[in-house]
């Protein structure tokens, strides 16, 4: 892989994701107006209560050192290009192990709110005694979540609080490449 796949594949995947949303629906996605919760994304006035909204380019100078430093650990690169690459409200995929969300920061604070949670799960994960891995994604099934570990780069389905127990892609881009947008029930 590039030096910059991962962030090239949610690129391509987060653009395909609206295109395909706007072919469905008619528009682009909407996500809940919140005036105390700006974000970039925000693409005009649906109506009074939502806006429309479309993934934006992260600035360069967004980073997780203080997070790295915080934590003694070096995240694998392609953590960091997967949420350094955009800012997008979640967005629906579907993959061959079942729906899912991607995780993505809506805005500078809902990135520094992601760092909280991923030293969180960083130092359950140490209590443990597990695998140090990074979340990005939800699935539909209660309580199974897709992360990356951080070691080697792979994408894995843990049940969280356990050890990763499913290996599914070699690469977040790997990853990144077996999805298909799902647009289907969302307005």
């Amino acid at each position: 892989m590039t030096d910059n796949a991962t962030k090239n594949a949610v690129v391509q995947f987060t653009q395909q994701y609206t295109e395909q949303f706007e072919q469905a629906h008619g528009h682009l996605p909407v996500a809940e107006k919140d005036a105390q919760w700006p974000s970039p994304c925000e693409a005009g006035d649906k109506d009074n209560e939502y806006c429309f909204w479309t993934p934006k380019p992260i600035a360069d100078d967004i980073n997780f050192d203080n997070v790295e430093q915080a934590l003694e650990l070096s995240f694998h690169q392609d953590i960091k290009d997967y949420f350094l690459s955009v800012y997008s409200e979640d967005i629906h995929a579907s993959h061959s192990e079942g729906r899912l969300s991607l995780l993505f920061a809506w805005n500078q604070d809902d990135f520094d709110r992601l760092q909280q949670n991923i030293i969180g799960h960083i130092l359950m994960k140490r209590k443990l005694k597990q695998a140090e891995t990074v979340f990005f994604a939800v699935t539909d099934q209660e309580d199974m979540i897709l992360s990356v570990l951080n070691s080697t780069g792979e994408v894995w389905v843990e049940q969280v609080g356990k050890e990763p127990h499913k290996k599914i892609a070699d690469s977040l881009a790997e990853f990144m490449a077996q999805l298909t947008p799902y647009v289907d029930t969302w307005d």
